[in-house]
């Protein structure tokens, strides 16, 4: 961690949430390292008008993260990462949300230990927490949901273990967050349903959270396969669970309604 006024004289990585993508739901200290930064390497949904808070003379890497367009390797990140604070530069790896979920954060903390390079993680405002405001609903609450599961609809190609049960996951009582899951929604919840979920359960994708074309679709299990096309290619994140009828909208839909909701 640095303090107000320090002097790092050796290589060091910042690796930083830059928020859901609004400019100002950045951290303070997020900002901060920014400004510190000499490099940074900066993902496809990190807002681009967040390194406009970096000082002039700033190197900026784009590494291009984003379920099936990656412009970078994990390795390469992993190597750049290493490099640039082995040549005594200020780096700040800049991740969209938190880089703790679903950021492969483990990835880059295991080269940076290895390496013995000085890093510091400063936490970010993750999907799951932006979408649920510009929704309006709590992603906990009395009564309707006393967990809330964060699950990646987008598994790893590669990944060691067995795939998620989302059975097991989507439970009565808990909120089901599904970050990268708009391609695999309508198969998700056909099996949910499958399984014994009822068609009606409330459900919501929030695409843009928090930036001007932020828009929230209403529906259910039964819609979702429609919710879901017309959401294709647009950073989402769904929401599944009893919670999501408390959005105000929700149940005007008809089955399912599209609607806008501006940012402030």
């Amino acid at each position: 961690m640095f303090s107000e006024g320090a002097t790092i004289q050796r290589g060091y990585v910042w690796l930083v949430g830059a928020g859901p993508g609004a400019a100002d739901l950045i951290t303070l200290r997020g900002v901060k390292a920014l400004q510190r930064a000499e490099v940074v390497l900066h993902d496809d949904l990190a807002g681009r008008d967040l390194l406009e808070l970096c000082r002039e003379g700033t190197e900026f890497i784009y590494v291009g993260k984003r379920a099936g367009g990656h412009s970078a390797s994990q390795e390469e990140i992993n190597r750049l990462l290493v490099s640039q604070a082995r040549a005594g530069r200020q780096v700040v790896r800049l991740k969209g949300g938190d880089p703790s979920v679903f950021g492969r954060m483990g990835e880059e903390l295991q080269a940076l230990r290895a390496a013995q390079i000085a890093h510091e993680i400063i936490p970010g405002v993750t999907a799951a927490c932006a979408a649920a405001a510009a929704a309006g609903i709590s992603l906990t609450q009395r009564g309707l949901a006393s967990a809330a599961v964060l699950a990646t609809g987008h598994e790893c190609a590669g990944k060691s273990g067995p795939p998620l049960d989302w059975e097991a996951l989507a439970q009565p009582g808990t909120t089901l967050c599904v970050y990268m899951g708009t391609r695999s929604l309508p198969d998700l919840a056909r099996r949910l349903v499958a399984n014994g979920h009822a068609a009606e359960t409330p459900l919501l994708i929030i695409s843009d959270a928090s930036r001007p074309q932020q828009v929230i679709r209403a529906g259910t299990l039964e819609s979702a396969a429609d919710l879901a096309h017309d959401a294709e290619g647009t950073p989402s994140l769904v929401v599944i669970g009893e919670v999501a009828a408390q959005n105000p909208e929700w149940q005007t839909a008809a089955p399912a309604r599209t609607y806008a909701h501006a940012s402030v």
